[in-house]
Order: structure tokens, then C-alpha cells, then sequence
């Protein structure tokens, strides 16, 4: 059994907080949760699928140049190499899980 009260914990950005509930090569799962104003660096993953599934608040989420909005219980596929930024611009946490297939531990490369 995880959760987050068990599960290894880091903080990232802007006060952000994660918490690993699934860290294999092949496959991560991490809950994560970001402030209101909080933002992602802008990034890509050569090899890494990755999927962003909102559990409580507004995620924007900008893939391509292009922006959308993910509300609670909504997801979104992020491919390989896909320029990708998540931000919360909303007035309250937000909360969400990432799933990434292999893992991303160095496979992360900034955008611009």
C-alpha cells in the first residue's frame, strides 16, 4: 500500500511538493501538488509518455505552443518530444498525478 504520507517526498519550482508512489525504470507515478501562480520550466522528454490526470483544482497545461485547460477527474497525454509546460493559474492547489512510461530520470531536455 502507498500514499502520500508514506511515499518519498521532494519539492520542485515554486514550493511545489511530489511524492514518488510508483519509481521503477520503466514506469513512474508521482503525485504532485503546486501552489496558485506556480509553474513548470517548459520542457521535453526524448523517450518518455507521459500522462497528466488533475485531482483537485485547474491545471493549464500548454503542449505545442498550444494551451488547454484540465479540470478535476480530466486528463491529458503528453508524447515524446512534445514541448510541454503546466501552470496553475487558478486561485487555489493544485493537485495531480504524473505518469511517465519509461521513467524520466534524465530524459528531461528545457524548451525554449
Amino acid at each position: 500500500m502507498i500514499n502520500s504520507a508514506i511515499a518519498e517526498h521532494y519539492t520542485w519550482g515554486q514550493n511545489c511538493d511530489g511524492w514518488k508512489l510508483v519509481s521503477h525504470p520503466g514506469l513512474t507515478v508521482i503525485q504532485e501538488r503546486m501552489p496558485p501562480g506556480a509553474k513548470e520550466v517548459r520542457h521535453y522528454h526524448e523517450r518518455a509518455l507521459q500522462f497528466f490526470f488533475v485531482l483537485s483544482g485547474v491545471a493549464t497545461m500548454e503542449v505545442n505552443g498550444s494551451r488547454e485547460m484540465i479540470m478535476a477527474g480530466q486528463g491529458t497525454e503528453i508524447p515524446p518530444g512534445a514541448p510541454h509546460q503546466i501552470f496553475n493559474e487558478a486561485p487555489s492547489d493544485l493537485e495531480f498525478l504524473v505518469i511517465s512510461q519509461p521513467s524520466t530520470q534524465g530524459d528531461r531536455v528545457l524548451a525554449e
